[in-house]
């Protein structure tokens, strides 16, 4: 009986959404969606390592559909709306002033959530398929493919990108307006400080002897880092959004029965287009809204200010730049790809990001070592966790941005596995996870948390997972395991198992996190975040009385 009343009211009263702002509300939507959304992606991935395991559990095509909407669900309808639901309270929270509008927020959230179902749809529907196919010239070959599934595919992606440029919108917005009733806040300090640029001029203006250019900033760091990566962010959205209209053009004149010849599109160039944007979300927007986030966690864990506030602000903007110049690592080994192509951007600039993640990663540890001694609370260790995972991922992306090497690794389980699933699932997603446990009181109006011991099942149960997958997969790509194949003879059998095992205890883990969550805000709160907030007002919290 106890159990149940905990489970429908929440630990101690669970959360009262009665006292809950609209800015709160908003932000709570928009992670909860986030949160399952991941739950569906980590299953998706749970239901691939089965069929590693079992070949033959679902039909070819079932299974390349699940490969194709896997990530579409992990990163947009988890990751973005994660991210954009923490920045879209944060950037306010730092400035110090109301969101822009609360409104375009909430039709964000909507959009990803629903485009996100709508791509996933045309792959549980129609087993539109084309995304491990991603190097052909265009992925519009409907003699295989279902049409209407691409369409409805298409269409979903289109409404996701919808979303993320309202996010985007609100975000500068935010940034630049000016509040009712204050002085007008002049634009050339904020779009200096905001670009970093301010950082920059700080350390030549040190370098020659002079005084500082900006000794109070006119945005925070964390705010510098969130701008940033937006700016990627913006110029990916806009990328798949050119993309989607290219393969819609090809989906409609298929269906009218005008087909048309997929080589009218020029393969290398549209390959060189389609990968300058998209990777934009790897090691663009990512890279740099994590290092925003080490710092914003670092700062508010040891109650201190940053160390090297300035050499961050200027490295920030460096990974700006590189951002922009390292998609060729993608196509070191397509034959087309002008050779001076790939040692520039394919390597030589590639290989900078150890450098600009490095800066990072050691600004947030001397951060933190210069506060200690501090409590390892469920903030602390999931940071670490978090550092550590791109601590294993980014060596291993540098590695395999060699021409000879990329020759040996591009196709095989490395780069899923070695590289990618240890900077998500270890890296990218522990990361968020400090940020929600961060986040978690300001949000909740300090809910007590159901119980930490569950909450320490979730940490060591989805780092021992991650690390886990990441190195039985990676070992199987030693052995040759390729990626996007299916092997029916019981080839790799012993990693695809304990592969199989150390997914499980990721989907585990977040099923015990869930639950965690679940029984300290209670049923009724969990409904209560989607009403109407009973409490007009701009500002980000409840007054305190």
């Amino acid at each position: 009986m106890s159990f149940i009343n905990t489970l429908i009211n929440g630990t101690e009263g669970g959360l009262k959404t009665d006292g809950l702002t609209p800015m709160q509300k908003v932000t709570l939507r928009a992670v909860v969606f986030g949160v399952l959304y991941y739950g569906l992606a980590v299953l998706e991935g749970q239901l691939m390592r089965a069929n590693s395991v079992a070949p033959g559990l679902f039909e070819e095509n079932h299974y390349f559909s699940i490969m194709t909407v896997h990530p579409i669900v992990g990163i947009f309808g988890s990751t973005y709306l994660i991210v954009f639901g923490a920045f879209t309270f944060l950037v306010p929270y730092l400035m110090k002033k109301p969101l822009y509008s609360i409104k375009i927020a909430n039709i964000t959230w909507m959009s990803i959530a629903t485009g996100t179902l709508m791509s996933w749809l045309g792959g549980a529907i129609y087993h539109y398929a084309p995304l491990y196919t991603l190097y052909w010239p265009l992925p519009v070959d409907f003699e295989q493919f279902n049409p209407i599934g691409g369409l409805v595919f298409v269409l979903g992606i289109a409404i996701i990108m919808i979303g993320t440029l309202l996010f985007i919108y609100n975000t500068f917005a935010t940034v630049f307006y000016t509040e009712e009733g204050h002085e007008k806040r002049p634009l050339k300090p904020l779009i200096l400080s905001a670009l970093g640029i301010d950082g920059m001029l700080n350390i030549w203006y040190k370098i020659t002897g002079r005084e500082p250019y900006a000794k109070e900033p006119a945005v925070s760091l964390p705010v510098v880092a969130i701008f940033r990566g937006t700016i990627d962010t913006f110029l990916d959205a806009m990328v798949i959004l050119t993309c989607g209209i290219l393969i819609l053009v090809y989906i409609v004149g298929d269906l009218s029965g005008a087909a048309m010849d997929y080589t009218s599109v020029n393969a290398l160039l549209y390959k060189n287009f389609f990968w300058w944007g998209l990777d934009l979300i790897a090691d663009g927007l990512v890279l740099i809204y994590v290092a925003g986030t080490w710092y914003l966690l670092a700062m508010m864990i040891t109650g201190k200010k940053l160390f090297m506030q300035n050499i961050a602000r200027a490295a920030l903007l460096l990974e700006l730049i590189v951002s922009w110049m390292v998609w060729s690592h993608h196509l070191l080994g397509d034959q087309g790809q002008p050779n001076i192509m790939k040692l520039l951007s394919g390597e030589m600039v590639t290989a900078f990001e150890l450098v600009t993640q490095g800066i990072a990663v050691f600004i947030t540890l001397v951060t933190l070592w210069s506060a200690k001694p501090l409590k390892m609370d469920n903030r602390l260790k999931f940071l670490l966790a978090g550092i550590m995972g791109f601590m294993i991922a980014i060596p291993a992306a540098i590695l395999q941005a060699d021409m000879g090497l990329n020759r040996i690794l591009h196709n095989t389980q490395w780069i899923i596995f070695t590289h990618v699933h240890a900077a998500i699932l270890i890296g990218l997603t522990m990361t968020l996870y400090a940020a929600i446990y961060t986040l978690w009181p300001i949000l909740t109006n300090d809910v007590k948390l159901y119980s930490q011991k569950l909450a320490d099942i979730h940490f060591w149960g989805h780092l021992l997972g991650a690390l886990g997958m990441s190195c039985f997969m990676g070992l199987a790509a030693m052995d040759g395991a390729l990626r996007r194949t299916i092997y029916v003879d019981g080839e790799y059998n012993l990693y695809m198992i304990l592969g199989a095992i150390a997914g499980t205890m990721i989907l585990v883990s977040w099923a015990v996190f869930l639950v965690n969550v679940v029984l300290s805000i209670g049923i009724k709160g969990l409904i209560g975040i989607y009403t109407p907030s009973k409490i007009d007002t701009k500002d980000l919290v409840p007054a305190s009385e």
